[in-house]
């Protein structure tokens, strides 16, 4: 008895189903989205009557290496040779045909394509028999296609209602396949085609009308075209009447092994130029007395001509070449560098050779030695051009360029220096020293000057500051331009020498237009720049200053340990710079000033002192109370817009440029030490910044005047920026004790 068709007595279909999902268009295959691909029903259950086709071959992650198959087996086939009879119906003499063929199996998106060799006269559509496609299997499994895993030899394959039989493949197919783990078969033979063997058997059998020897110079031509060797010759001709000594070149071309002569005709010779002294042709060893006739020297020997009046003239080639002319040609072989050549009767003597042909003869014959030949005096050196000395008008340039020139031209400038020691970005390619002027005078000595040096065209401009009642006005004091050494001739003919950067050094006494000046600083670009280029500035170079230490005798070394030492009371292991040039240049060690001040800064003591935070927010607050400035708002809304992961930080950078955008009226040393204080590498909390110069809603206690100026008042550096020196390290590496016995003076001191 049925139970009634109520709630909970029918069978419930999705009772232990757990999947509704209906299935969507889009899908990623091997990394690439796709759409129109057919999906099931509801819960990847199949429709009624729905099935799905088979996906395309899946291959080992070894032979793709992780990318899609489109990526991996680009432009990559498998091809199998095979075979398919064809009925012959109307033919008395064949009942069927072997038509071979190749298979090519597209790895990327399983494609097939099969094509037929082309034979001549065959009467028969070949070529692509199946254009490239994925082609289904046979029924009744007619909605799957073939992949590589169908593929073996000595198997059948329905294409398309055509059975082939694959027979072979070639090295790359055995290679991907074994690979795939698929043992393949021996390969078998094609069956033979009586009427393919029959029109084999013809064509042999046929003479043409026309016989040929095939000769093949086009790969010759395709490998050395445009490939010539090139020799310097000559031909001695001083035993005719009038003979001299002929200079030749001889071109020897590659592609078709002949040869061309010119002739080097110098100037004032007497002879009138000709295009060439051999043309290009072939060149005879033996040179024959007579000429040929026309048609004896000729590439093919015909044996006899046969007359027809049905086919015509025909003519039969001497295969053997019994009448031919043998004649040797030069090849590059018998060109050697002192060798002879017979050019028609003229003996010509090959001399040198250009480079391109002496790599030529070392790869082709291991071909060392080239003995070359003078066969002409060395060229006279030309005489000195003598310059007339200069006449005082204008500069030294313009008066030289009048000398060489009927119309006088402006000198030209340096424009590759120019070019690169021009300013680019941060690289001024300037050297500013700081100087003073050499004089007696009160009132001179104390004023203060900026010599500037270009390198783009090594002029110098001189600048005065300006100090407060001096009663001397500042500004230029030498235009910008290039300054000649003193002590030279007004009126010469040699070049006037002009200061150089390496003339440019701390210490330095310079003599510009009758004023001397003392070099007594640099800004710390010009010795960052001397020290980068120290093969040029000797005076920077600390490997060399080091090495004229290490030429101190030793019991002067032994001195200067001493009195390093006593300088150090406390063992700190530094001394002041002041100290340590005193004692340097009393040492008489052969130091410069600038010397002094590179080996300062090579063991300086990069320390900054500490300053108190509270202090400097309590500085910055009331800068900020006296200059009324509200506008602490608009600058959190502009670093909350830059921040855009709202982490609550910037970096250093923008928050500099913020800052500037909003003229916070802070010195700018003030506000880079606030802004390293909040700084965490390369990012600042900016709330804590803003909150700590909030003057309004967190006031800080209130300054002395004397702490004001800690921030505003910019004292003089010391010289090179170097405070103290690391004696220490500079001991150990210059001044080492090499014996271990004790001084007992330096003991003592000690």
């Amino acid at each position: 008895m049925a139970s009634p068709f109520l709630p909970g007595n029918s069978p419930n279909m999705h009772l232990l189903k757990d999947k509704f999902h209906k299935s969507q268009h889009f899908d990623y295959i091997s990394g690439v989205l796709l759409t129109g691909i057919e999906k099931p029903g509801i819960g990847g259950e199949l429709l009624p009557g729905q099935r799905l086709k088979p996906k395309s071959s899946v291959y080992p992650k070894a032979a793709t290496g992780g990318l899609p198959s489109w990526v991996a087996f680009d432009k990559q086939a498998l091809c199998f040779e095979a075979y398919f009879q064809e009925a012959v119906p109307d033919a008395p003499s064949e009942m069927n045909r072997i038509r071979k063929c190749k298979i090519y199996f597209y790895l990327e998106d399983d494609t097939i394509q099969v094509v037929e060799p082309e034979y001549k006269n065959s009467g028969i559509p070949q070529g692509t028999l199946i254009r490239r496609q994925r082609i289904p299997l046979p029924p009744p499994k007619q909605e799957q296609f073939y992949n590589v895993f169908h593929f073996n030899l000595q198997q059948q394959m329905v294409l398309f209602s055509h059975t082939f039989t694959v027979t072979n493949c070639d090295q790359f197919t055995r290679n991907f396949l074994a690979k795939c783990g698929v043992i393949l078969n021996d390969p078998v033979a094609v069956p033979e085609d009586p009427y393919r063997n029959l029109r084999e058997k013809m064509e042999k059998s046929m003479s043409p009308l026309r016989p040929y020897e095939k000769r093949d110079t086009l790969r010759q031509f395709l490998e050395h075209d445009r490939k010539v060797l090139r020799f310097f010759c000559f031909w001695d001709d001083t035993q005719a009447v009038c003979g001299d000594l002929r200079e030749l070149v001889l071109h020897y071309f590659l592609a078709d092994d002949t040869i061309e002569i010119r002739e080097v005709i110098q100037p004032n010779s007497g002879r009138a130029s000709a295009s060439k002294f051999l043309r290009r042709s072939k060149l005879p060893k033996q040179a024959s007395n007579q000429l040929n006739l026309p048609g004896e020297v000729t590439n093919r020997t015909v044996l006899n001509v046969l007359a027809s009046s049905r086919k015509g003239d025909r003519f039969l080639l001497d295969s053997l070449k019994t009448g031919a002319i043998q004649e040797e040609f030069y090849k590059d072989c018998d060109l050697k560098v002192g060798g002879e050549l017979n050019v028609w009767g003229r003996k010509v003597t090959i001399a040198d050779c250009d480079d391109f042909t002496k790599d030529y003869y070392r790869s082709k014959y291991g071909t060392e030695v080239f003995n070359t030949v003078q066969y002409k005096a060395p060229v006279a050196p030309k005489p000195p051009r003598l310059v007339p000395p200069y006449n005082g008008f204008g500069s030294e340039e313009d008066s030289l360029s009048s000398c060489q020139h009927l119309l006088p031209k402006p000198p030209q400038k340096d424009l590759h220096k120019f070019m690169e020691y021009e300013r680019c970005g941060l690289e001024s390619n300037v050297l500013k020293f700081y100087a003073k002027m050499v004089t007696t005078s009160q009132v001179d000595s104390d004023r203060e000057f900026i010599i500037s040096f270009y390198l783009s065209d090594d002029s110098i401009s001189v600048f005065e500051r300006t100090q407060k009642n001096s009663g001397v006005l500042g500004g230029m004091f030498l235009a910008r331009g290039r300054i000649k050494k003193p002590g030279q001739e007004l009126f010469k003919s040699e070049p006037s020498e002009y200061f150089a950067a390496q003339d440019l050094h701390v210490g330095a006494i310079l003599d510009l237009n009758n004023r001397l000046f003392q070099l007594l600083d640099a800004d710390e670009y010009t010795f960052k720049y001397l020290e980068q280029h120290a093969e040029q500035f000797p005076k920077a170079n600390i490997g060399s200053i080091l090495a004229k230490l290490r030429l101190i005798p030793e019991e002067k070394q032994r001195e200067i340990r001493n009195v390093l030492t006593l300088s150090d009371p406390t063992n700190t292991g530094f001394v002041t710079f002041d100290s340590f040039r005193s004692l340097l240049m009393a040492s008489e060690c052969g130091l410069s000033e600038h010397e002094v001040l590179v080996l300062g800064r090579s063991f300086s003591e990069h320390q900054q002192p500490e300053m108190d935070l509270a202090l400097m927010l309590a500085v910055a607050q009331d800068v900020l109370k006296k200059k009324d400035f509200d506008q602490l708002p608009d600058m959190t809304r502009l670093f909350e817009q830059h921040d855009l992961s709202k982490t609550g930080r910037a970096s250093t950078k923008e928050a500099m440029t913020i800052c500037k955008a909003f003229q916070l009226p802070l010195s700018d040393n003030l506000l880079t030490s606030l802004l390293e204080k909040f700084a965490d590498g390369d990012q600042i909390d900016y709330h804590a910044f803003l909150a700590g110069i909030n003057w309004l809603e967190h006031p800080a206690p209130p300054v002395m005047p004397d702490d004001t100026l800690k921030f505003n008042v910019r004292l003089r550096r010391e010289a090179g920026g170097v405070k103290n020196i690391n004696y220490s390290s500079l001991v150990q590496e210059v001044f080492p004790i090499v014996s271990n016995a004790v001084d007992p003076d330096g003991a003592a001191s000690a």
